[in-house]
């Protein structure tokens, strides 16, 4: 059977019909349009579509769409009038003098190739490699392959050693679940697969290595989110001797700025990216991740309404968002604003509206007397036709329902801007927070975090006032990425864990070669490691990560292609000394 190709059906062009003639391509057989005695094909392969005109129906006879086929022929040019801008082979033909059956396709497919997403996620899932076909969903993956690529280059050139770490290792908590390995030569025991190579590149920077970096797959047995997969992700994973938490973000934000630059038309905020404490994400924009596209702020009003009889007020913290020209929206407007606001939660939504000439309008106006009227509109500088929206909780709620309701007027304003990339880092976490079920201290994010003023901080501060060496890269309200400068002192780890209620032989007990290791002499080290899946969601524009991994598991954590997790067989078990409960 002769498959070879001269050609891939998405490169040929005008010059090539003056030139090599005589043309053969191979591919499936896109659309069949039957004009009477001359058929039209779209054969279609990796590269592309090239239309083919068969005179012959005979050659044809049983073939359906999806149907394998190698032809050859002569390249010609079509009509002008029959010209296809829509693809960049639109403007030549090959006319077919033969036709090779490579493989027959069954006549019923179960979606429409080009249209599959439009089709059922679990039937798409069930057939992906049908849905991998559609040119939409087939370029994400080329995409992905392009941009771990370019990565991976512009890493090299910053000096970093790609090195590859285990994927069977041991369990540790690292604060999610382990997909456990059992093993077959020690009864008994189990591997787990690695939450991250977070260990792994602290010992090899223990080892001597200065920069270490790879595209590290990650297992996680976490329920599944639009931006997280259940099960398996990827991240750039790297980490720097010697370095300091600035140097880390000019690594990161040279990497991500060219990458984003180079693989989308959109506005890329340049370095350096904006700086965001951790405690200033959270009253300016309700959340740790921000979207800086919406221009929008929360504002503080906890100490003005403390002076104000509003019973709704009372005793509680109050956050302000100014909406600029808002105050003639429809009633509508308002009615959908107050709906959003009890489907997250809230009670209600009050609101003021400065009307012409600074007039205020709004039911919490008759509870403010005219110097506090003034007050506000000087403290905030309203502007006419600005609406001030209020947000009011018990401390732990009020900061996230501001962000939400700040994110929805973002929407419906229409003044988040959808043509640009905004990236911030979001710094100084809290080390420690209280455990809402255990009332203890726990860690906030990570372990092995070094404590900003090290071990005086643990020493002498109350930890729920200590922070951490510890940052996050957000894009477009996207986390992208955690990091931290470690704790790289054996000392300050025992202190560290011990004010969250582990001993020094948890320490030695669950993480045993990384302690170890810090007592043979550790250099400082800090690194980071942005989600590379998270990282082509965002600049294919698509909602799901789903959409840019070639053979993802569903949202229940199932693989419905190969049929994973299924039933292994008694002697499988045996083997692996498990007996079902």
């Amino acid at each position: 059977m002769n498959v070879y190709r001269t050609h891939n059906c998405g490169e040929l062009r005008g010059e090539h019909v003056a030139g090599e003639r005589r043309i053969r391509l191979a591919g499936w057989i896109d659309t069949i349009r039957d004009h009477g005695g001359v058929i039209f094909i779209d054969l279609r392969d990796h590269y592309g579509t090239t239309q083919i005109v068969v005179n012959d129906e005979n050659l044809l006879s049983g073939l359906g769409k999806e149907s394998v086929i190698s032809v050859e022929g002569i390249l010609r040019e079509r009509s002008e009038d029959t010209f296809n801008p829509k693809i960049s082979t639109g403007t030549v033909e090959l006319k077919v003098e033969k036709l090779t059956v490579l493989s027959r396709a069954v006549s019923q497919i179960p979606f429409e190739i080009g249209e599959s997403e439009q089709t059922r996620e679990d039937v798409r899932l069930k057939y992906r490699f049908l849905d991998l076909r559609n040119p939409a969903v087939h370029k994400n993956i080329v995409l992905r392959s392009e941009v771990a690529r370019f990565m991976r280059k512009k890493m090299d050139e910053l000096g970093f050693l790609e090195i590859q770490t285990p994927i069977l290792t041991s369990s540790s908590p690292e604060g999610a679940r382990d997909y456990l390995v059992p093993s077959r030569k020690h009864k008994g025991m189990f591997y787990a697969l690695p939450q991250a190579p977070q260990i792994f590149k602290q010992l090899l920077m223990t080892s001597g290595f200065d920069r270490y970096y790879q595209l590290a797959p990650c297992f996680r047995d976490e329920d599944a989110r639009a931006d997280r997969s259940p099960g398996e992700f990827y991240q750039l994973d790297f980490e720097m001797a010697f370095a300091t938490q600035e140097d880390v973000f000019e690594v990161a934000e040279k990497v991500l700025y060219e990458t984003f630059a180079k693989f989308s038309d959109k506005k890329v905020s340049p370095a350096p990216f904006r700086r965001i404490t951790y405690a200033e994400s959270m009253m300016q924009y309700g959340t740790d991740k921000p979207d800086l596209r919406n221009p929008l702020l929360i504002e503080d009003l906890t100490d003005y309404f403390s002076e104000v009889d509003f019973m709704p007020f009372k005793g509680k913290p109050v956050r302000g968002i100014v909406a600029p020209d808002c105050a003639f929206q429809s009633k509508g407007f308002f009615e959908k604003m107050l709906d959003f606001a009890t489907e997250i939660g809230m009670k209600g939504l009050g609101y003021i509206s400065v009307m012409e000439e600074m007039a205020l309008k709004g039911p919490i106006v008759k509870f403010l007397s005219p110097e506090k009227q003034r007050d506000l509109i000087l403290r905030l500088a309203l502007e006419e036709n600005d609406t001030l929206f209020f947000i009011s909780d018990v401390s732990k709620l009020v900061d996230g329902l501001a962000g939400q309701i700040r994110s929805e007027l973002g929407k419906r304003l229409g003044l988040t801007d959808e043509n640009a990339f905004e990236m911030c880092f979001i710094t100084d976490f809290p080390m420690y927070e209280i455990n809402e079920e255990t009332g203890k201290l726990a860690f906030t994010h990570n372990p092995f975090s070094m404590p900003q003023g090290e071990m005086e901080a643990l020493e002498t501060t109350d930890p729920l006032e200590i922070t951490a060496y510890q940052y996050d890269i957000v894009c477009n309200g996207v986390e992208l990425s955690s990091g931290a400068v470690r704790n790289h002192r054996p000392d300050i780890m025992v202190k560290a864990f011990e004010i969250a209620g582990y001993t020094r032989e948890d320490i030695e007990q669950k993480f045993p070669a990384l302690f170890n290791a810090f007592h043979y002499g550790a250099p400082p080290h800090a690194g980071m490691a942005p989600g590379f899946d998270r990282v082509l969601m965002l600049l294919t524009g698509q909602e799901s990560v789903r959409e840019v991994i070639a053979f993802p598991m569903n949202s229940n954590a199932q693989d419905v292609l190969l049929g994973a997790p299924g039933a292994v067989t008694e002697q499988q078990m045996r083997e692996a000394h498990i007996k079902m409960r």
